[in-house]
């Protein structure tokens, strides 16, 4: 067993402009292997990660404090305190969490953590691809990278006969 304490960790902070967080990795404290938790602080009038799923990850949130809304499977749900949602790791598992409040937005994140995994991003038709270390993982990824849908190959494209 392994123990933190969320008021003994320093908060870290990610974004670019339209999308902040903040976040302590609990998980990662712990050295959790197959089970991911942070806290995750989101600003009013800030977004979390695009509206996205996971092909090889199970989601879910608990909101602790504050309001917001969830962009979820393409409809909108308003989010409060005590709220928990899952997401499953195939297309109806595609969410966004939205700050539209006033109020900072706190809340916990679980999830599986299989690797390698594939987040498909529906709005932007593009994918990440994560090997060695899934999404939120803290090891070196071997493989990492996000494509366009679109420009798939054909399986034989620049193989040669040799």
């Amino acid at each position: 067993m392994q123990r933190t304490n969320a008021a003994e960790m320093e908060w870290t902070t990610q974004g670019d402009g339209k999308m902040e967080v903040r976040r302590k990795q609990l998980g990662e404290a712990t050295d959790s292997d197959k089970l991911g938790c942070s806290l995750y602080e989101l600003p009013a009038g800030k977004k979390s990660w695009p509206y996205h799923y996971h092909t090889a990850n199970e989601e879910a949130i608990y909101v602790l404090a504050g309001s917001g809304t969830l962009r979820a499977d393409d409809e909108r749900v308003d989010l409060t305190a005590g709220d928990y949602v899952s997401f499953p790791a195939n297309a109806s598992g595609a969410h966004r969490i939205i700050n539209d409040s006033d109020e900072t937005l706190r809340y916990l994140a679980v999830s599986t953590m299989n690797e390698p995994d594939v987040t498909i991003y529906p709005d932007s038709e593009k994918f990440g691809v994560y090997v060695g270390s899934p999404p939120g993982g803290r090891e070196e990824r071997s493989f990492e990278g996000y494509y366009e849908q679109e420009s798939a190959v054909d399986y034989w494209k620049g193989e040669d006969d040799a």
